[in-house]
């Protein structure tokens, strides 16, 4: 169950109604910009509090997908730093870098370490699945996978299928939509 606190911030601050093109090429007729939440201060604090509930106690990195996953990651490893409770962050690069530290990962990401996947928003899950087949390459367990805002309705069923249990801290009907394709 998400939090009222958060669902209020996602309202106020995050959800669009209009006419929006999804990243799919669909339309929809509303649109969460979730960074506007997570990128405030109550708003990540929300958000870290209802994923620390849910974080499995023995996850020890937590991250996903550069640009989506970032601030949602550093921001709960941050607070659960202040709660101590040790949570490396990282970032998987959508595609390899070619000069200093190459590859796609950045951050503290190690081999053998438990992982959570983030993500701000998910519609299909895409993002989500494909930094959890990084994590998988570079050694590490996928345990988790948690977004802020599922607004699809189908990335549970596709991560089940990769063997990742998913969270959402809210979904559309929690914002007063129903899912989007």
């Amino acid at each position: 169950m998400a939090s009222t606190s958060l669902i209020q911030h996602l309202i106020e601050y995050s959800v669009r109604e209009g006419d929006f093109v999804l990243k799919s090429g669909r339309k929809s007729r509303w649109f969460v910009d979730s960074k506007q939440t997570i990128c405030r201060p109550e708003g990540i604090l929300a958000i870290a509090d209802a994923a620390l509930e849910l974080i499995p106690a023995d996850a020890d990195a937590i991250g996903g997908l550069t640009m989506g996953a970032d601030p949602v990651a550093f921001g709960i490893a941050a607070v659960a730093a202040t709660r101590g409770r040790r949570l490396r962050s990282f970032s998987i690069r959508k595609e390899s870098k070619g000069h200093g530290v190459t590859g796609r990962l950045a951050g503290a990401l190690e081999a053998g370490d438990k992982v959570v996947i983030t993500e701000d928003t998910v519609t299909r899950g895409s993002s989500l699945l494909d930094a959890a087949a990084v994590v998988r390459e570079l050694g590490a367990e996928p345990i988790l996978a948690l977004a802020v805002v599922d607004r699809g309705g189908t990335c549970e069923a596709l991560a089940a299928e990769q063997g990742i249990p998913f969270v959402a801290l809210a979904r559309a009907a929690d914002l007063g939509f129903g899912f989007a394709d």
